[in-house]
């Protein structure tokens, strides 16, 4: 009796800091979707805007400007179109996640026995789509933000760990500054076991980020390159590497 309680705690606990499709002011479309050889191929980026735009959603593709008022990446759904295998069957199905990466919701998988490609996924897609406009898309007015995003993942459930010793820093304490949520070159730090990876809007890995002793200095490693991201005394982080035997030292524009 007690496990079943238990569990039923754990499901309220986990329930409410789960994010609903409602919550989230648009969805971003990708031009290419990863079993696609180029750009709108087939039309599927198209349609896939048609389909939301049908479903409720304001849609925008990954490389249009967006509105003022959604300068803000986590306010927005990032949709993908996933394949599954099958023999002789084409299967997709639409996922959205947020702005760090998590699913928020899986769409039913749409199936098509066609043997013509574009004729195939074409269908596959739209029936894909009957399940996303069963969720009768509303905006909710909730505005969820950078901010409130990282409020709640500090303030979820944790699990009980044993205390280490602080490690030994220095003196000097710097804070980085806010950084400007419209600069292009802006990356987001997504947590993982081991420390963090960094992505930008589309979104896509950048850098992967492995924590050490000290809170401003974390191993590095981007596009095969591994140094080190550190936060110097003027409040910016810099990705420095060596190249060629000479120290290259890059400025990161990051938001954790």
């Amino acid at each position: 009796m007690r496990i079943k309680f238990l569990l039923v705690a754990i499901f309220c606990a986990v329930s409410g800091f789960a994010q609903s499709v409602n919550d989230y002011k648009a969805v971003i479309v990708p031009l290419k979707y990863d079993f696609m050889k180029t750009e709108n191929q087939y039309r599927m980026s198209t349609m896939s805007k048609v389909n939301l735009t049908k479903a409720g959603f304001q849609a925008f593709y990954v490389n249009e400007e967006l509105p003022a008022d959604l300068g803000d990446r986590c306010q927005l759904l990032y949709m993908d179109v996933r394949k599954e295998s099958g023999f002789l069957i084409t299967k997709l199905f639409v996922e959205f996640k947020d702005c760090y990466g998590k699913i928020v919701y899986t769409s039913e998988v749409g199936k098509s026995k066609e043997k013509d490609y574009e004729t195939a996924y074409r269908e596959s897609l739209n029936m894909a789509f009957i399940s996303v406009n069963g969720l009768h898309y509303k905006y909710s007015g909730k505005a969820i933000t950078s901010t409130n995003r990282t409020a709640a993942a500090v303030t979820a459930p944790a699990v009980m760990v044993a205390a280490a010793p602080a490690p030994a820093t220095n003196n000097l304490v710097v804070v980085a500054p806010s950084p400007d949520l419209k600069d292009p070159n802006l990356l987001y730090a997504q947590p993982t076991e081991s420390g963090y990876q960094l992505i930008d809007k589309t979104p896509k890995v950048v850098m992967k980020l492995l924590k050490t002793s000290q809170t401003n200095v974390f191993i590095a490693i981007k596009d095969n390159v591994q140094g080190s991201l550190i936060l110097k005394e003027d409040g910016q982080w810099y990705f420095e590497s060596y190249q060629n035997d000479k120290l290259v030292s890059e400025k990161i524009v990051v938001k954790f």
